[in-house]
């Protein structure tokens, strides 16, 4: 079928707005018409040097049009957010980890499937996708099953999207894996999107403190008005004085949503004893360092994937929490059509939004 998708031609350079061919699904894909799909900083990462032609996207909800022979958990007419895909196969899978896939890049980052197709193509040339399981920046997706998420048809499918990375991965970096206990204290390096969700979790477990840092002022503007208790601008001093001031004996857990190896480092240093930092962020630096005595204190830091969640199970937790008005995400997010890809491309480099999610 004939299907417009947003086309990266270069490595960096802008998307284009084309129609191109997308094949039926196969055994185990699911055909959706894509009705809003969330720009994520992965996506902007990955379009420095994904293999192109490309269509990138992974924060995709929609509509089931068409499921292959062996799909048994959704039908056509149904709604779904998509998430990340998994082997299904291996141990970790198996345990209920696909977020920690032994073949997690194969088949998430490759532009193909396993075996080495595409669905999409021009002029019967190949295109590469199923980016993330989905390839989403487009009118419609074939994905793999295990990549589609069943959802209520109440829910608004112009917010669920980024549920399905972003938001689901500093809220699961929360509540799936640091699991701080009640009135502890928490920091969040960064305050987009995926730095929220980790604050609206804080709150959500509980704890006492939560402290933003971030160098935009509206940013730490929003993580205030959505549950942080304090907000540090790390150009107003000495960061370490004044997350001091705020919790002088350290965190028990910090987030690092930037990848940046100084803010890291800042995150770990500004740990008490025993306390623990997850990583979930991929930003400029390839390498990371820290000083022994700074983790010689039963500190404690752990890389986190996608919220480290089985996305059937978490994504749901999370819409009842959005339902129940404890996961009010709904304020981070400016709606672009889709042919303004790139003004929103441009507003989420700059700061000036959230999230940026893209309306079909």
């Amino acid at each position: 079928m004939r299907i417009t998708a947003a086309v990266l031609e270069n490595a960096g350079g802008p998307f284009t707005l084309q129609q191109i061919d997308l094949a039926d699904p196969g055994p185990d894909e699911v055909l959706v018409r894509v009705h809003s799909v969330g720009i994520c900083a992965t996506d902007l990462e990955f379009a420095n040097f994904f293999p192109t032609p490309a269509v990138l996207g992974h924060e995709g909800s929609g509509v089931v049009e068409q499921v292959g022979e062996r799909v048994t958990g959704v039908s056509p007419g149904d709604h779904v957010a998509m998430s990340f895909t998994s082997c299904g196969d291996c141990p970790l899978c198996r345990a209920g980890n696909p977020a920690y896939c032994r073949r997690f890049d194969a088949v998430n980052f490759t532009g193909r499937r396993p075996d080495g197709s595409t669905a999409l193509s021009r002029d019967g040339q190949p295109v590469n996708g199923h980016f993330l399981g989905q390839s989403s920046f487009a009118s419609h997706v074939v994905a793999p099953a295990r990549a589609v998420v069943p959802i209520s048809k109440e829910v608004d499918l112009g917010v669920v999207g980024p549920f399905g990375c972003g938001f689901g991965t500093g809220a699961g970096a929360v509540l799936n894996v640091l699991r701080p206990e009640v009135g502890s204290s928490v920091v969040v390096f960064g305050a987009g999107a995926v730095g929220v969700a980790a604050i609206l979790a804080a709150r959500v477990a509980g704890c006492a403190v939560v402290a933003a840092v971030d160098v935009n002022a509206g940013k730490l503007d929003t993580a205030r008005l959505l549950g942080a208790t304090h907000g540090v601008n790390s150009t107003d001093g000495d960061p370490r004085e004044l997350l001091t001031a705020i919790a002088p004996h350290g965190f028990d857990v910090a987030i690092d949503t930037t990848g940046r190896e100084d803010v890291l480092r800042l995150a770990v240093e500004s740990l008490g004893p025993l306390g623990r930092c997850g990583v979930v962020g991929i930003g400029p630096s390839e390498q990371m360092s820290f000083e022994w005595r700074s983790v010689l204190n039963g500190r404690s830091i752990t890389g986190i994937i996608g919220g480290s969640s089985l996305p059937q199970v978490f994504l749901p937790r999370l819409l009842d929490l959005h339902a129940a008005g404890n996961f009010p995400v709904d304020r981070l997010i400016t709606r672009f059509p889709f042919a303004q890809i790139n003004e929103a491309v441009a507003a989420l480099r700059s700061g000036e939004v959230g999230k940026a999610v893209l309306t079909l």
